[in-house]
């Protein structure tokens, strides 16, 4: 109970006093939560994932191995969310919410934080391998899912390839695996900006929630909220195990596993007409709750 206060207290409780600062100031200061969230998309996060891998000593067959885990975790989650839709004869808009739900975590400002503060520096790199991993396929579900409820819709692969996070990690992987050097000026730019990210991106997460508006609290609400929180990491300490991973991967890919639902999927739902009120719930409710659902299970881990 004791390491559960500590991890409460100075783990979670930093993260989510900015997210609550957000939230807290967006009204008083007349601030747009799309500024912040634009600006960490295009200039934060790729300074952050190049910082990251460029400069980490993570073998290839590691990253290969640490890739298959989580992408094979997500996969089964996905297809079990969607069963869950069927057996309960929902919607193909609320089974497609399922799907996007279960894919498509906080991993970067919230999950990236956490497990820094928990795990320390040495799990930034398979935290943002991880990150990176994802945030890419998740997109590519959410989308496909979306349009697969509507029958059909094209430009998911072109979408991806426009994400900035997938531009960083090219050139990243080939300054940590070639053997390049980064020039000390872009290298002192890059660390500056990579350093901003979290704090932008924690910040900004609390200004959308403040926009998000009302919330319903029904049972599929806490059924997503469970698939999220509950299911998504249970499948990732049990994919884990075959992998061989080291205990900071593991951990780190188990956290990353464990997020509350991207504020991402909200923003899809919107646009593409998925029971958007219900995922805007879902995406209030989880990370709410993931308070307590995370610092359970950081003790455990």
């Amino acid at each position: 109970m004791t390491e559960l206060f500590f991890v409460f207290l100075n783990v979670i409780l930093p993260v989510f006093g900015i997210v609550l600062l957000g939230a807290l100031l967006g009204g008083y200061l007349e601030l747009q939560a799309r500024t912040l969230t634009r600006a960490a998309y295009f200039v934060f996060v790729p300074a952050f994932i190049f910082q990251a891998i460029s400069t980490a000593d993570v073998p290839l067959t590691s990253v290969a191995k640490m890739l298959a885990f989580i992408l094979l975790t997500h996969l089964l989650a996905v297809l079990v969310a969607g069963g869950i839709g069927r057996l309960l004869g929902r919607s193909k808009e609320m089974i497609a919410a399922f799907i996007m739900i279960a894919a498509f975590g906080n991993v970067g400002n919230y999950g990236l934080a956490l497990i820094q503060f928990r795990l320390g520096d040495n799990a930034i790199p398979p935290a943002t391998i991880y990150f990176v991993a994802i945030s890419i396929s998740a997109f590519v579900i959410c989308v496909g899912a979306a349009g697969w409820a509507h029958g059909g819709r094209r430009g998911a692969i072109w979408k991806v390839l426009k994400t900035p996070a997938l531009w960083a990690t090219v050139p990243a992987v080939m300054v940590s695996s070639g053997g390049l050097e980064v020039p000390l000026m872009l290298d002192r730019m890059t660390g500056l900006l990579a350093d901003a990210m979290i704090p932008v991106m924690l910040f900004a997460l609390g200004l959308q929630l403040f926009e998000q508006g009302k919330v319903h609290l029904t049972t599929d609400v806490l059924l997503g909220s469970g698939i999220r929180l509950l299911l998504t990491p249970l499948l990732a300490i049990l994919v884990a195990v075959p992998f061989g991973l080291t205990r900071i991967e593991s951990a780190a890919g188990v956290l990353q596993a464990a997020m509350p639902v991207a504020i991402l999927v909200s923003i899809i739902a919107k646009e593409n007409n998925i029971v958007p009120e219900f995922v805007t719930s879902v995406v209030v409710v989880s990370t709410l709750a993931s308070v307590a659902s995370l610092s359970v299970l950081m003790v455990c881990l």
